[in-house]
């Protein structure tokens, strides 16, 4: 976007404003005119060629399907009705999206039937949004009738096939006419959040609401119609469905893969990401596993050409960062010309529709080093990074344009119902307040309440970060631990995974990280640190000397448990390694892991961004699936 352009969405306070009723569908069909033989949309498929086919979409060729599709759906749906996407990772998808905005309808992006192990999480929330339609691919069309094939017949939503849609049925098709058939507070689609908190939900996510977003996030890195951007994320996540929503506002195309295409050879994204003789920078947007991922299997070959040097930025999305895997990355692609400056962790969440903050372009990532148990007091006192209690701290950079980001005494608002802001360098829970933030949650009028309408009541006299924000604000809890400092954003954990032992406070990110340092045996980023109640621990825990428990059904005293999947190589004893690791957090974080738990690969649960699930492995720990063998195949609903 040129600056000219992004210059006419501020007011005269520099903050973002959107004088008409435009939308996402108008901001399409503007490029559909000016920018018509321009590519829009790239998708490159890996299922028969090792390097790929691409498959190229125009502007002028994206509208012409958008319109066939919309006029199909006008045809079976009113303004307003839920549009379902159950496609694989495709331009389909895409397509599919789009169309259901262009139909005036509610889209719904999910994920198709045939992906092994959705069927419980799928079935819910389309029980949730009940979509009057369904579109798919003709590859997917039989897996999705045959899931709704035990619906009676007047229950099932229509099912079409988006590229089974002939152009000409287009001709028909009505625009949206902007303020009247849709305007800035309609519902655009419901993102329904990847299980990381709670039994999905969907956030309302309006015309405004992803506008503004999407601004903020050219704002932050940067971006103008001469960058490209590369993706793999599924377009169900919101990380990966934004992605793909950029260019509608500007920018230049989209090349997107599969998440299998990724994963077997995260080479192919780095190939995407280099400089091409089009001289275009490029962006792209991955959780935490991925950075770890590309550097340990993405370099390229001896004497193989990469240059990273165009990179301007990669947003690092799954807090917490870690300070090792954004090392490891740099270190493996630095030789080839990425910038220090490449790597933007940042903070997100579907409630904000994706984007809150993250490292401004031209800075390097902060990292800064603080004491462990001021930390966990909810103090943030920074310390020498060789200090025997110093525990890594990655920024989350500034809070994007036209947002606000106010940390508030949770305890207390919990307990007397007045939000109190902290001051700067103290822990507390994160509250957002901006156009990109979410309308409520489908269906959930009490809990949209209770997340999305809330009021600081008492804002710091001086260096409040309310300031700007008007005074009737409405703020949304993140349910996000963090704190200010320097100017800075750090996000120190869930409020709802806190490991609470012995009365005192441990961030489970830390325990898992010191576990899984403390033995090569382990596989990095696949560790878990949860708390259970004594009295229901399995009664092989009881049975281990190691533990140094005895049963009591009257004990329910909250006990350290860490489930930690094995690494590739040598078979170790796993009482042993359990021991090193028992040793190991007991030294660091004063805290007796009670059962350390040695799993096989894939056994530990983990949202559609990558994020350990801890809530669903602390489940299926207690249930005993995770001792019997059991493998995760599916995303969870909780964590």
């Amino acid at each position: 976007m040129l600056n000219t352009e992004f210059e006419q969405f501020l007011d005269e306070s520099g903050n973002l404003h959107f004088n008409e009723d435009a939308t996402l569908v108008d901001y399409v069909e503007r490029n559909v005119r000016d920018q018509a033989d321009t590519l829009a949309y790239r998708f490159i498929d890996y299922s028969r060629e090792r390097d790929g086919e691409a498959q190229d979409l125009t502007w002028a060729q994206f509208g012409k399907r958008l319109r066939a599709v919309a006029a199909r759906l006008q045809q079976v749906t009113k303004p307003g009705d839920r549009v379902a996407i159950l496609a694989p990772q495709s331009l389909e998808y895409v397509i599919g999206f789009f169309a259901a905005l262009y139909a005036s309808n509610i889209a719904v992006p999910l994920f198709s039937p045939d992906e092994p192990g959705h069927t419980d999480r799928l079935t819910a929330v389309l029980a949730d949004c009940k979509p009057t339609a369904i579109l798919t691919s003709t590859k997917s069309a039989e897996a999705v009738r045959d899931f709704f094939a035990g619906v009676p017949a007047k229950e099932r939503p229509r099912v079409i096939a988006v590229d089974a849609v002939p152009d000409s049925v287009g001709s028909s098709w009505v625009a949206p006419v902007a303020g009247k058939d849709h305007n800035r507070d309609t519902v655009a689609y419901l993102q329904y959040t990847s299980g990381s908190t709670r039994v999905p939900a969907g956030v309302e996510i309006t015309y405004e609401a992803v506008a503004a977003n999407c601004l903020q996030i050219y704002d932050c890195i940067e971006i103008d119609r001469n960058a490209r951007g590369v993706t793999w994320l599924p377009m169900f996540h919101d990380m990966g469905l934004l992605t793909v929503i950029l260019p509608a506002l500007g920018g230049r195309y989209i090349t997107i893969m599969s998440p299998q295409a990724f994963v077997r050879r995260p080479g192919r994204w780095i190939k995407e990401l280099a400089a091409a003789s089009d001289g275009a920078e490029t962006y792209a947007a991955a959780p935490n596993f991925a950075y770890e991922h590309a550097a340990a299997r993405g370099l390229p070959k001896d004497g193989e050409h990469l240059d990273l040097s165009n990179v301007i930025g990669l947003i690092n999305g799954s807090e917490p960062v870690t300070v090792s895997s954004m090392k490891k990355f740099n270190d493996a692609f630095g030789p080839y010309g990425l910038p220090k400056t490449a790597i933007k962790p940042c903070y997100g969440m579907a409630e904000a529709t994706l984007f809150v903050s993250a490292t401004q372009r031209n800075n390097e990532a902060k990292i800064v080093y603080v004491d462990r148990d001021e930390l966990n007091a909810g103090h943030m006192k920074v310390v020498d990074q060789h200090a025997p209690n110093a525990v890594a701290q990655v920024s989350c950079g500034q809070v994007a344009l036209s947002q606000w980001a106010t940390i508030v005494d949770a305890a207390e608002y919990d307990e007397t119902g007045k939000a109190v802001e902290k001051a700067d360098g103290e822990v507390g829970e994160i509250w957002l307040h901006g156009l990109n933030i979410g309308a409520g949650y489908w269906n959930k009028a009490d809990e949209s309440e209770a997340t999305f309408h809330n009021t600081v009541d008492t804002p710091l006299e001086q260096g409040s970060h309310t300031d700007g924000a008007p005074a009737d604000a409405q703020w949304m809890r993140t349910g996000d631990y963090g704190v200010w400092l320097d100017g800075e954003l750090y996000i120190t954990g869930r409020v709802k995974d806190l490991v609470i032992v012995d009365g005192r406070n441990h961030y489970p990110q830390d325990l898992e990280y010191s576990a899984q340092e403390a033995s090569t045996a382990l596989r990095p980023g696949f560790v878990a640190a949860f708390a259970v109640p004594a009295n229901q621990l399995p009664s092989v825990v009881f049975e281990n000397a190691a533990s140094g428990l005895k049963f009591d059904a009257d004990d329910a005293s909250e006990q350290l448990v860490i489930v930690a999947e094995r690494g590739p190589g040598k078979k170790t004893d796993p009482q042993e390694i359990a021991d090193t690791v028992r040793a190991a957090v007991a030294q660091r974080h004063g805290v007796m892991a009670r059962d350390v738990l040695l799993v096989p690969a894939g056994s530990i649960p983990r949202t559609s961004s990558g994020k350990i699930a801890r809530r669903a492995t602390k489940t299926a720990y207690v249930d005993g699936r995770l001792r019997g063998g059991y493998k995760q195949d599916a995303f969870p609903d909780s964590v």
